[in-house]
């Protein structure tokens, strides 16, 4: 066999029309001289005893089981365990109400006046908390206008309060039954006003949702829970009154269902079901929306013809009071409404007003 000298191969690539690829074995190849490698010495630890894991994050042989919520409701284990309480808002002023019920202003001084007739916004946010706002959101069919989502400058305001009073970040949050969050953000105009007020909309994330245990639950034991809202330092429930074919009201413990997946399954047996949903979220501060409340049609609305002027906030510690007195709007009574309740039967709150001082405000 003839062996072509380099020359000889060169050339015939060049005829080949490879002139390129003949340059480039032409060139001389650059000698690289590569560092030394470092000497590795592995460092073998002393063995040390397991650190015992504390008792919160051990999973119990009933948390592992499979788990039903009720007799007809099959769960699967939980993936996540509530691990510590919310903190208790500092206990408010003698002379502070236990509801405050504001009329006859602008959104903004009738949300300022309640907070202060409660004790301030110091009472419930402390320097450097991490607050979520959850307002309702629930659709991006309609605006403000329509009654069937929070009004904005309340919200604004509860966010600008609370940053002014140290709170390290306001998220406001919900999770839209009707459209994506990001149109009912946009279309509700509470994506603006918070924005301009400082506080940070936040689309709630599936992966953020875990199987949670509630360990007070008469007939739910798990659900599905958003977990940054069980993680806040501060959680303040802000739903607007109006009405609701199924539950009657959408008021304070309605509106936590905002907060988990598989909403439907909450509509049965409904009032206790959110009674033990309130019982693990537990909001430390409710303010009710009361500006404008939908009437009839709820809980989307969508004719102005049902949209009622009424020019008032509702504010309380006490989620179960809140609701109770805003039952006053629609003709009701608490008894009416059975998520209200059933709260009051776990000891979430009282709904007997005449138990507590209520004061109520004309600007």
């Amino acid at each position: 066999m003839n062996t072509l000298s380099r020359r000889e191969f060169l050339r015939a690539l060049s005829l080949l029309g490879l002139g390129a690829l003949a340059a480039a074995c032409a060139e001389p190849t650059p000698s690289v001289t590569l560092p030394p490698l470092a000497t590795y010495t592995p460092v073998i630890p002393t063995p040390q005893p397991p650190t015992p894991a504390p008792a919160t994050a051990v999973p119990t042989a009933e948390a592992l089981a499979p788990t039903a919520t009720s007799a007809g409701d099959a769960q699967t284990a939980p993936t996540a365990t509530p691990t510590s309480v919310p903190p208790t808002p500092t206990p408010a002023p003698a002379e502070a109400a236990y509801l405050a019920v504001v009329r006859g202003g602008a959104p903004a001084a009738l949300t300022e006046r309640a907070l202060a007739a409660i004790g301030g916004i110091e009472r419930f946010v402390k320097p450097g908390y991490d607050v979520i706002v959850k307002p309702n959101i629930c659709n991006a069919n309609n605006g403000p206008e329509y009654a069937s989502t929070t009004n904005p400058e309340v919200v604004a305001t509860l966010v600008r309060l609370a940053l002014g009073a140290g709170a390290k970040r306001v998220r406001v949050m919900d999770y839209p039954f009707a459209g994506t969050a990001k149109a009912a953000y946009a279309k509700s105009g509470i994506q603006e006003a918070v924005g301009a007020a400082g506080g940070e909309m936040e689309i709630m994330a599936a992966m953020r949702f875990a199987d949670t245990k509630i360990p007070d639950g008469k007939d739910i034991t798990t659900w599905s829970v958003y977990q940054p809202v069980l993680e806040a330092d501060l959680v303040i429930n802000v739903p607007i009154a109006k009405d609701h074919g199924l539950a009657r009201l959408t008021l304070a413990g309605k509106n936590l269902l905002g907060v988990i997946e598989n909403r439907g399954g909450i509509h049965r047996n409904m009032g206790q079901r959110i009674a033990d949903l309130t019982s693990l979220v537990r909001p430390q501060l409710t303010v009710i929306d009361a500006v404008r409340i939908l009437m009839a049609n709820g809980p989307t609305g969508g004719n102005l013809n049902d949209v009622k002027q009424t020019d008032t906030v509702i504010a309380s510690a006490d989620q179960v009071a809140a609701d109770a007195y805003a039952t006053s709007l629609f003709d009701m009574q608490p008894s009416d409404i059975s998520y209200i309740t059933a709260c009051a039967e776990m000891g979430l709150g009282t709904m007997d007003l005449d138990a507590v001082k209520v004061e109520e405000i004309s600007l």
